[in-house]
């Protein structure tokens, strides 16, 4: 990897962790992060949110330690002095403070709390306010400290999470999820807190939410370490850290040049191990012509004594020279060959055997002239024909998954002409299981009754029942042997296909629901998605983008991903506001 100077922030000295049941999330891992802005990759289930956790002091090292540098401590010792932190680091929120700021991936809120409390400023605010209402209790100039200032700030805070300055005084039950997110965020920053932690920020953030959010990270100042299969966030970074195998490696650069530099990287393990192989076997060539020569000479020469040659004392001196000098050929040769070996262990070392999902899917039969899908907004419509590419995105709150639900429960005829050789489902069963109500929609429409639905959460498959079990009650005519073939081609082999659904991860999990949904018999032709990047490691979303290059059939997706989306090549993009109206749009 090439060499990069930088500050440490966050130090690692050989931390592991195993959880209650004696599950091993991390082993002896030890690494840094630095001063600056820092996206942390690695697959599902490395540890990157535990390793978080560990960061943030919510969990112990079963062995080691982190420590913070000490111009990072001494700042925080300072910023907790004058943060509204209580003296155990709690704030009423969903993180802690001892030693980093901390949002989890998923955050836990009571509604009832005051938006000041989410923002950590809710004390000294209070104290601040009974100070000017002409209370001069000592307790409350002790909360304000020096920040005298704290409303105004806070004001600043809410207008970069695109709230206006009277929501300091409502609910958290009155912003949205992706409000909260970026309120949370923007405490942090509020805070400057020396040390932040983000774990999936961007997740179910819609377009706007995003781009603030990029905008704090590209201000943001101190050490910032960040979990996002965002590669808009990640690109954002100074550095790029990976967690793979246990094992914490810095790249100086963001996402792009870390990925370009790793594949450059694989590219030459490969060509180093080809040549060791080549090494090994020539070695070993080598030695067995050198055992062959060995042996030639000791016949030759047992051959002269029988036939008495040579004196006896002189046929002796040339057997013990030829033993001694065919034993130093013999460990040179052994030398060489284990040397190779050697060399061969640690090439094969640099190369991953992390494997990408490649599938050759039956061809569901969509012509190009196809009709597959009407969706309108009673004003205008548009047809979804043939293999289209269709991206639906909108504000959160639009309903974007409503209209995917109406579409698919949709029944009869709409406003939008129908294909009446095409019959329309009046009920769709989506992968995970979801049934989904039949009910009449004015402006959309199915054209085929081959549909397949995944959910924004992959959580109706059949826990009890067994991957292979699951995937062919959707394609009950094809052959145990074929099928267990195609799940191969999911990276689901072997052993793999008889695990209940209840022991995978939620990676495993999504492969094995995106099988299912691919691989059902007949084809469908017409996938429908929602959200789906959410939650996925970044090699996951890559096989989720080898998979739709592979399909035939026609795709509706609704996503805040951008650069997802422009790599399935999405054609036409709709655009959904919260009056319901539809317009084309531009990613």
């Amino acid at each position: 990897m090439p060499a990069h100077t930088f500050t440490p922030a966050i130090v690692l000295d050989h931390v592991s962790f195993a959880w209650p049941d004696g599950t091993v999330a991390l082993s002896d891992l030890s690494g840094s992060f630095g001063t600056g802005r820092t996206g942390l990759v690695g697959r599902n289930g490395s540890g990157k949110s535990t390793l978080l956790r560990l960061i943030a002091g919510e969990l112990t090292p079963s062995t080691g330690q982190i420590t913070a540098t000490t111009d990072a401590a001494s700042s925080q010792r300072s910023a907790a002095r004058a943060s509204p932190l209580a003296a155990d680091g709690s704030s009423g929120a969903s993180w802690r403070v001892g030693p980093a700021a901390y949002l989890p991936q998923r955050l836990t809120l009571d509604v009832d709390r005051p938006v000041a409390e989410l923002l950590g400023v809710g004390a000294p605010l209070r104290a601040l306010r009974a100070i000017e209402s002409g209370d001069p209790d000592p307790r409350h100039f002790d909360a304000v400290g020096s920040d005298w200032d704290i409303e105004a700030r806070a004001h600043a805070a809410l207008a970069e999470a695109g709230l206006a300055p009277d929501m300091l005084d409502r609910t958290v039950g009155q912003l949205s999820g992706g409000e909260a997110v970026l309120t949370a965020v923007a405490g942090i920053r509020l805070r400057a807190a020396p040390i932040a932690l983000l774990d999936e920020p961007t997740n179910n953030l819609d377009r706007d939410a995003r781009a603030r959010l990029h905008d704090m990270v590209r201000s943001w100042r101190g050490a910032l370490v960040v979990v996002s299969h965002d590669t808009a966030v990640l690109e954002l970074m100074d550095d790029t850290a990976e967690l793979y195998d246990s094992e914490l490696s810095v790249f100086g650069g963001p996402y792009s040049e870390w990925r370009a530099w790793l594949d450059a990287e694989q590219n030459a393990a490969r060509d180093a191990e080809r040549a060791a192989k080549q090494a090994v076997r020539r070695e070993k060539r080598q030695r067995i012509e050198a055992e062959t020569t060995i042996a030639r000479r000791a016949a030759m020469g047992r051959k002269a004594q029988l036939e008495k040659r040579v004196p006896k004392i002189v046929a002796g001196g040339r057997k013990m020279a030829a033993q001694v000098s065919a034993g130093k050929l013999r460990g040179e040769k052994a030398d060489r060959e284990a040397s190779a070996r050697e060399a061969l262990d640690a090439a094969e070392r640099r190369v991953r055997d992390d494997d990408t999902v490649r599938i050759d899917l039956p061809d569901p039969g969509v012509a190009a002239a196809r009709r597959i899908a009407t969706i309108g907004d009673g004003e205008r419509s548009w047809i979804i024909q043939g293999p289209e590419r269709v991206a639906l995105i909108g504000p959160n709150g639009a309903g974007k998954t409503t209209l995917l639900e109406q579409l698919l429960g949709a029944q009869g005829h709409t406003s939008a002409s129908t294909d009446a050789s095409a019959p329309v489902p009046r009920e769709i069963t989506g992968v995970a299981g979801t049934k989904l109500r039949a009910g009449r929609c004015c402006v959309t429409a199915l054209h085929t009754d081959r549909v397949g639905y995944l959910p924004q959460r992959v959580d109706g498959l059949d826990d009890a029942a067994s991957v292979l079990e699951v995937v062919a009650a959707e394609a009950p005519n094809v052959g145990s042997v074929e099928l267990r073939n195609r799940l191969a081609r999911f990276l689901i082999r072997g052993a793999a296909v008889q695990r209940p659904v209840a022991t995978l991860s939620g990676g495993e999990r999504f492969r094995v629901a995106l099988a299912r949904l691919m691989l059902a018999d007949p084809p469908p032709q017409l996938l429908v998605f929602d959200e789906p990047t959410n939650n996925l490691d970044l090699d996951t979303v890559d096989q989720l983008v080898g998979a739709l290059a592979a399909y035939r059939g026609a795709v509706l997706i609704v996503s805040h991903d951008d650069a997802f989306l422009e790599r399935i090549g999405v054609a036409l993009v709709l655009e959904l506001d919260h009056a319901g109206t539809l317009t084309e749009a531009q990613l």
